[in-house]
């Protein structure tokens, strides 16, 4: 049981560190970077990375941020030190604020504007953008912090769940 409970700590913080990486990357590099194009530009740029950010690799890193920490915290739950145990329901509570955020908040825009067609042929791109632009951009903002919150909570969490039992 300590194997498993230390395996599923380990993913859920290496899970939740890739999704801090990712959303923190579109904080401080990828918005600000396309935030210089013109609107078709810009929606043709969204589209295309909403794409092919929908992989395997992604996938594993959003869903095993939430269901390894969950893990994590039944097992500690089970365990016979549960020192670590604030601190990974802490880390689950802030994967689930990053999990939620993204599903209510950024997919529905993402939809929006796959669901605009082709930047071509939209009539008003700078309508459009101007829709989804900032609420975008402060969405994944929450998302990010949340999950460098989640990050840091779970790092803890290995930190006292190995001084417990190493």
């Amino acid at each position: 049981m300590l194997l498993l409970q230390t395996l599923s700590l380990l993913a859920a913080t290496v899970a939740v560190g890739l999704m801090a990486g990712l959303f923190t990357g579109f904080t401080y590099a990828v918005m600000p970077g396309i935030k210089v194009l013109d609107d078709r530009a810009w929606l043709a740029g969204m589209q295309q990375i909403n794409r092919v950010i929908l992989n395997g690799r992604f996938m594993t890193a959003f869903l095993g941020s939430v269901v390894f920490t969950g893990a994590a915290l039944v097992l500690g739950w089970f365990a016979d030190d549960r020192a670590a145990l604030p601190w990974i329901l802490a880390g689950l509570v802030l994967a689930l604020v990053m999990f939620i955020g993204t599903i209510a908040m950024n997919v529905p825009l993402n939809n929006m504007l796959e669901d605009a067609g082709e930047p071509a042929a939209i009539a008003d791109p700078a309508a459009l953008r101007a829709t989804i632009e900032a609420k975008w951009i402060k969405w994944n903002t929450i998302r990010g912090v949340a999950a460098l919150g989640s990050l840091a909570a779970l790092a803890w969490a290995l930190y006292v769940h190995g001084r417990a039992n190493g």
